[in-house]
């Protein structure tokens, strides 16, 4: 047997009938394992990343073992990024595969996939370095910031991310921009001609003041009488008339983030979907992968879809197009494109057969002639005042569609055509009759808010993330974290957005719109194994300690108590009515003060019970009772905390709590031996004796030892 281990188990059907019998696909439903949850899993110098298994992953890994085992050649086929390079690097060493042939294609066509597996190669571990160091310090900005931010903002749970936290602030700047905006008032001037030497009629001209009646420090008309008097012209003389044509290329094959601009203007679907349907038309064979940052097609697409459009009678341009991709770009793999031009029609619902049909027609008419028009450009005079005030008509007209046949216009763009405008064909010299002119006043308005695909097209435009990373980032900034919510589509901060970004942006370098830039730059080098992930990631954590301790030294309050900054909190859950200090190093609370610690909180003393200690006999002891997280708890405690001593709750009396059975294993925490314990659902895991000070748990396997990769959160 045979085994191809892809992503997604939405890939299994389609590729288990393009593959021959003796095959068998499986797949490891994303990543199999990852940094720990409940630690921060680097530690400098080498910040060797620590990984476990994710909990939910164990049964695929275990299912994933056994059909390794069988196989006589494991193919790993995760997908052509840096992502699938990682997942595939985990899948070779977690299944201890000593040779496995690493394949990759960027589309589930038969052609595409026997391609792949007939040119198997190695891992490429700077691919996979480079996945790694953007694990890292995303981890490394969000377990060390995080905390602290709360603090700062008396708000818990709430989290810093390397290219989240620039997101917000592009928002947030927007938004304050618009707050300081003034409106200035303005005047404008439009003539409609009835005729010109009686040859047409109907046509406009607009005035252009700056020309010769403003200036850089009086950019406006803001006196409505000079605008009145310039209206009121009839007779112009025409200065200068040209008549050309001018061709307009088709766009770009869709990249990822044009893709998500495109179907979020012309379909009005979110980032999110978006991706998400196109990730089911890829498994399906429909589309060619959909995260790439090249516009270009491979030459076989380019020859498809050439001889498809001379096929049915569609104009072409004498040789192929091709786009000089952005900076920055990772161009692994071609543009998004239908993998069968002469597919008309593709998708299991409406949503996804929408889509189909804009990635399919963006590609066919990138491959297209251009569109031709026919432009007439007119400059005409008359003297008001003085002084010759200028107009301009413009005209266009479609005399060829070239691409336009096939594609009305470019959707990822959002900008209105040009309005229609019959300007004739006039003489210099000649003279032209104005019918009625007409004076409009404008206010000049601020830069409009952003919408999730402008987002995205700023975010692209300043190197800020990945495209493939957009859609996660903006359901995590909208939806998870609530930092920006949308209003009639427009994104708008919240006050907790606001409130991070003051926090953060005065101090960390990774608030920079320019430094993450750069930090990309530096992955990117990781890649093409310029630098090394060391390098990388040590590089950015010394820059972020510094400013971590400049933030703290700031925005820290000092605990009351014991003088501690880092372990001093405000505990603020509305949910729950709390609003108070805490510190976890000596356990002191204070109540709330306006936003700081006031009169210490006094603990609740226990009384004392009737019955001596069992264990010590020289104190007595209290009965604590009470519900913790739904669950009830009554239990007995000697007050002398030198003893310590707990007995179970009996008919109200205190009764010796039983010996832990104590096992063969010890904690791999502190080294103390574990005590088996029964679950609820009467199977066992291990606890160690340590506690309080060590609380360290570990699940059971089927052998019955301790799960050490894989303890409960």
């Amino acid at each position: 047997m045979k085994l191809l281990i892809v992503e997604s188990p939405g890939k299994i059907k389609k590729l288990q009938s393009i593959l021959p019998a003796e095959w068998r696909v499986a797949a490891s439903v994303g990543h199999i394992r990852d940094l720990p949850q409940e630690a921060y899993g680097l530690e400098p110098p080498d910040f060797r990343p620590v990984y476990q298994i994710t909990p939910e992953k164990k049964d695929v890994v275990a299912r994933l073992r056994t059909l390794a085992a069988e196989a006589d050649e494991v193919y790993l086929a995760s997908d052509p990024d840096r992502e699938g390079e990682a997942i595939a690097w985990h899948l070779k060493d977690v299944l201890g595969l000593s040779a496995c042939k690493r394949v990759t294609y960027t589309a589930i066509t038969k052609d595409d996939v026997e391609a792949g597996i007939a040119a198997p190669r190695d891992i490429d571990m700077a691919l996979v370095h480079a996945q790694e160091a953007r694990r890292a310090l995303d981890r490394l900005v969000g377990y060390k910031v995080s905390g602290p931010l709360s603090r700062a903002c008396s708000e818990s749970r709430l989290s810093a991310g390397r290219v989240q936290s620039p997101a917000v602030r592009i928002v947030v700047d927007r938004e304050q921009e618009i707050r300081s905006f003034v409106s200035t008032t303005h005047y404008g001037v439009e003539l409609t001609f009835d005729r010109v030497e009686n040859v047409s009629e109907g046509w406009n001209a607009v005035w252009l003041p700056r020309e010769g009646w403003l200036d850089e420090d009086n950019p406006y008309v803001l006196d409505k009488a000079v605008a009145d008097r310039v209206a009121a012209v009839r007779s112009l003389d025409v200065l200068a008339f040209e008549e050309k044509e001018a061709a307009t290329a088709p766009p770009a094959p869709f990249t990822t983030s044009s893709l998500q601009q495109a179907a979020g203007n012309a379909l009005k679907f979110t980032p999110k979907k978006t991706m998400e349907l196109a990730q089911k038309l890829y498994e399906a064979g429909h589309i060619t992968y959909m995260r790439t940052d090249s516009p270009n097609l491979s030459e076989t697409a380019i020859a498809e879809i050439r001889a498809y459009a001379d096929a049915q009678g569609l104009p072409l341009p004498p040789a192929p197009r091709t786009w000089k991709s952005k900076d920055g770009a990772q161009e692994a793999h071609e543009a998004i494109r239908p993998t069968h031009i002469d597919v008309e029609e593709a998708g299991e619902n409406a949503d996804e057969q929408a889509l189909y049909a804009l990635i399919r027609l963006r590609a066919l008419a990138s491959q297209l002639a251009d569109a031709v028009f026919a432009v007439r450009v007119a400059r005409l005079g008359a003297d008001v005042d003085g002084r010759q005030a200028i107009f301009e008509a413009r005209g266009r007209t479609l005399v060829h569609p070239g691409w336009k046949q096939v594609m009305a216009a470019d959707a990822a763009d959002d900008e209105d055509a040009e309005p229609s405008n019959s300007v004739p064909l006039l003489k210099e010299g000649a003279t032209a009759v104005v019918q009625q002119g007409t004076v409009s006043t404008k206010k000049t308005k601020p830069k409009p808010r952003y919408k999730q695909t402008t987002l995205i097209r700023e975010m692209e435009r300043r190197g800020i993330g990945r495209p493939a990373t957009y859609a996660a980032i903006l359901d995590n900034i909208i939806v998870q974290k609530a930092y920006l919510r949308e209003e009639k589509g427009w994104l708008v901060p919240t006050p907790r957005g606001e409130a991070i970004v003051a926090a953060m942006q005065p101090v960390f370098s990774f608030m920079n719109l320019d430094f993450t830039k750069r930090l990309e730059d530096a992955l990117d080098d990781v890649a093409g194994g310029k630098t090394s992930y060391a390098d990388c990631v040590g590089l950015a954590y010394d820059t972020l300690m510094a400013e971590l301790a400049t933030f703290r030294e700031k925005t820290a309050v000092p605990c009351p108590a014991c003088g501690n900054r880092d372990t001093f909190y405000h505990n603020v859950n509305p949910e729950r009515g709390w609003n108070y200090w805490k510190c976890k190093e000596c356990n002191a609370s204070f109540e709330d003060d306006g936003g700081r610690p006031g009169s210490r909180k006094e603990k609740k003393e226990i009384p004392l019970s009737e019955f001596d200690c069992l264990a010590c006999g020289s104190a007595k002891l209290r009965r604590i009772a009470g519900t913790k997280n739904g669950a009830a708890y009554d239990f007995f405690k000697c007050s002398d905390d030198n003893c310590g001593a707990t007995f179970n709750a009996v008919d109200g009396r205190p009764v010796p709590r039983e010996e832990p059975t104590l096992s063969e294993f010890a904690c791999k925490q502190c080294g103390k031996p574990l005590a088996v314990k029964p679950t609820r659902k009467g199977g066992i895991y291990f606890s160690c004796t340590g506690y309080p000070k060590c609380k360290q748990r570990y699940w059971a396997k089927d052998d019955n030892s301790p799960d050490y990769d894989n303890p409960p959160k």
